[in-house]
């Protein structure tokens, strides 16, 4: 259950986890900290909480990447603070996390983790309560953490955290890294096949030396180029299928492609 510390640049800090690989951030300013997703429920939260304890006693606030229970559902341990989210965010919370906790649970259980199926069944989902649609700016003294929906792509309300006084760029999911049950991407009902690329270059634009992924380890910019132009050949062999019989095509088209057969076959349900 308990992660480690990644000093990415000077008091910006990606904290690392076995369990679904995954990766949250915190970002320390002069007067206060932001801290970059909670975990998946109100024991995950807790362990993070006090793991940021370590490191700085300044007040907090939170943001989301993303609604996914995995980045949201820790937050109960971190109240009261603001919690920063795109407004589709609130929206996706709101309206399925309820209906999502009986499904990490049983999956948690079939897994064999009582712990964390049972914490999830204590946990209370957190709304967020500041909102904003396209980009934000937070003063954390001396530091300024830049919020912003760089387009659809993981999800319908993505955001990353741009740090630029150390060239740092918290991704969410938009970008991952990961080895445990993870690919470079993960697709999802509402995912966005055609429109990633784009969003991509819009991180890409801010020139990041570091870019922090939703799972895995920290990468550069070339990590998302490499995975930019991978998007670009999936929709080109979606597009392949769409034109074909769509057995043998998905077939081709799983073969020819560069992820693994899980991820492609993803990518192409997508719409």
């Amino acid at each position: 259950m308990t992660g480690r510390w990644v000093e990415v640049a000077d008091g910006v800090h990606a904290r690392r986890y076995e369990e679904l690989d995954l990766t949250v951030g915190l970002v320390v300013g002069a007067d206060r900290c932001l801290v970059i997703d909670t975990r998946g429920d109100l024991d995950q939260g807790a362990e993070l909480a006090a793991a940021v304890r370590q490191l700085t006693a300044l007040p907090w606030a939170v943001a989301f990447t993303h609604a996914h229970f995995d980045h949201t559902w820790g937050t109960e341990r971190f109240l009261p603070c603001a919690v920063w989210a795109h407004e589709g965010c609130r929206a996706e919370l709101t309206e399925y996390a309820e209906g999502a906790r009986e499904k990490w649970m049983a999956y948690y259980r079939e897994e064999g983790k009582a712990a964390i199926a049972n914490a999830i069944a204590r946990t209370t989902f957190v709304v967020p309560d500041h909102l904003f649609s396209d980009r934000t700016e937070l003063d954390l003294g001396g530091r300024t953490a830049v919020l912003l929906h760089p387009g659809r792509a993981h999800t319908d309300h993505d955001v990353i955290v741009h740090v630029p006084d150390a060239e740092v760029v918290f991704a969410g999911d938009i970008v991952e890294n990961a080895e445990h049950g993870f690919s470079a991407f993960s697709f999802g009902a509402d995912s966005d096949l055609t429109a990633w690329p784009d969003t991509l270059d819009t991180l890409l634009a801010l020139e990041p030396r570091v870019v922090v992924p939703g799972h895995g380890d920290p990468v550069d910019a070339d990590f998302v180029r490499y995975h930019r132009h991978g998007l670009h050949e999936l929709i080109a062999l979606k597009a392949a299928v769409g034109r074909g019989e769509s057995t043998e095509a998905a077939a081709v088209a799983v073969a020819a492609s560069r992820y693994p057969a899980d991820v492609t076959s993803a990518a192409l349900k997508t719409l």
